[in-house]
């Protein structure tokens, strides 16, 4: 979920939004007082950012954790919150005529209208966050790959942000929304920053961003699992981290044990 300043960007999003609609007054609203009709398509916009933004966020951490099209999950998931949205228009528009079961029929017309509007509403977030995934992707995936440091070396900026019973011993880094998830023998947590910003606080660690989503301390890879074209890297902790389809051959390069066939199997590393 956004964090405090993303939410009071995306309300003022909507706002923004509903005012719009307002002024047009699509879907036959424009008969209503302009008073009302504002009313009206702001409490929309309103409701419908709070249901298409979990099922959204939620797409993309399925995403990330399967390996799957993240554009896909995310029609899916718009198709998916439009039926609560569609139920939600039938209540409000009943505030002002007597609410009648709709007929098939009626249904599927509005149902058809709330979909259109919510995916192209969803189209603008879906095209903001990639903008910023964009400016947020670092380096490529061979620049995090260093030796191990010195002993005399002061510990990486990261770890001091790990609470204390988690311990130091990070296994991975995995991208939620706003936040990456830091992952020890000992457990996991939520630190508010970005994937970019943490993977620079981890310079002499020997690990690698494996997938936008993903940083993988490669000390902790216990192995490989692939699904056809998907391959993961199996973790400390039963952790399975998605490669980026791009980066196998880097990690090669670089001597991680990336095997380049497509045969599904699950290789333990000796």
């Amino acid at each position: 979920m956004p964090d405090a300043r993303r939410l009071l960007i995306d309300l003022t999003i909507m706002s923004v939004v509903g005012m719009v609609l307002a002024v047009l007054g699509p879907f036959g609203s424009f008969a209503m007082p302009f008073a009302l009709r504002l009313a009206y398509w702001l409490g929309i916009a309103l409701a419908g950012y709070a249901l298409y933004l979990p099922a959204t966020v939620g797409a993309t951490r399925l995403a990330a954790r399967l390996a799957l099209s993240e554009a896909g999950l995310w029609i899916a998931a718009c198709v998916v919150a439009t039926v609560p949205m569609t139920m939600v228009v039938w209540a409000v528009e009943g505030l002002w005529h007597p609410l009648r079961p709709p007929s098939a029929q009626q249904w599927l017309a509005s149902y058809a209208n709330v979909l259109i509007l919510g995916s192209a509403i969803t189209s603008i977030f879906w095209f903001g966050r990639a903008r910023r995934l964009r400016a947020a992707v670092p380096m490529p995936i061979a620049a995090p790959i260093v030796p191990a440091p010195a002993v005399a070396s002061p510990a990486p900026p990261f770890l001091d942000r790990l609470p204390p019973h988690l311990g130091r011993d990070l296994i991975a880094l995995e991208m939620e929304d706003h936040y990456v998830r830091a992952h020890t023998p000992a457990g996991s947590t939520l630190i508010l920053m970005r994937m970019r910003d943490a993977v620079g606080e981890l310079s002499g660690v020997e690990g690698a961003q494996v997938h936008r989503s993903w940083w993988v301390a490669r000390g902790h890879v216990t192995g490989t699992e692939r699904d056809g074209r998907n391959l993961r890297l199996l973790l400390t902790g039963g952790i399975a981290a998605p490669v980026a389809r791009g980066q196998t051959e880097a990690l090669q390069a670089a001597g991680w044990p990336v095997r380049s066939t497509t045969v599904s199997s699950r290789a333990a590393i000796g």
